[in-house]
């Protein structure tokens, strides 16, 4: 599915924004303070789910004052279908977790299936603990058992959403807000 198939200019003549940059950055910076009350002064590591959370990473990283460890992953389910079961890396961590306080970050919690999979790998390398930010949640029923966020900064329709990292057929991922599909 290419550009050419799914144009984004179309797309966003049929989408609604749902959260404005301005009205992010904000709650942004209150998830920082929250992950700072939570992590007391211990130097995590923060590993971001590629390539959706580049851009909500980036902003929180600022707003987190506690020193941090960085590192990123890049893992699919999907590898190019619509749906899969079995995690593939793209990229591993490269930081030792063991006995380490894991601050996990990813754009979207949606149905929770690939960051359940990165969350368990990181506690079967060691992790002591794995704290989940995320940008945002889709309200829904369909949330794997025994997966959320314990940060998370705006709460979304259940509908087809991008912008701000999350993408339209591997486009629009640095639109500065989060739009839906009608």
């Amino acid at each position: 599915m290419t550009s050419q198939t799914h144009p984004l200019a179309e797309a966003l003549s049929q989408s609604d924004v749902l959260f404005e940059r301005a009205q992010l950055e904000p709650v942004i910076a209150g998830l920082g303070q929250r992950i700072d009350q939570a992590l007391q002064g211990e130097r995590a590591v923060f590993l971001t789910v590629m390539n959706g959370a580049l851009m909500f990473a980036g902003q929180l990283a600022f707003a987190i004052r506690t020193d941090l460890e960085f590192d990123y992953v890049h893992a699919t389910r999907y590898r190019g279908e619509t749906s899969g079961n079995e995690l593939h890396w793209l990229r591993e961590p490269v930081a030792d977790l063991k006995g380490r306080t894991v601050l996990l970050v990813d754009d979207i919690l949606d149905e929770g299936h690939t960051l359940k999979a990165v969350r368990d790998d990181c506690l079967t390398r060691g992790a002591r603990r794995v704290l989940i930010a995320t940008l945002c949640r889709k309200r829904h029923d369909r949330l794997v058992e025994g997966i959320d966020s314990d940060f998370n900064g705006v709460d979304l329709p259940d509908r087809y959403v991008y912008g701000y990292g999350m993408d339209y057929h591997e486009q629009g991922r640095n639109l500065p807000a989060i739009y839906a599909l009608r």
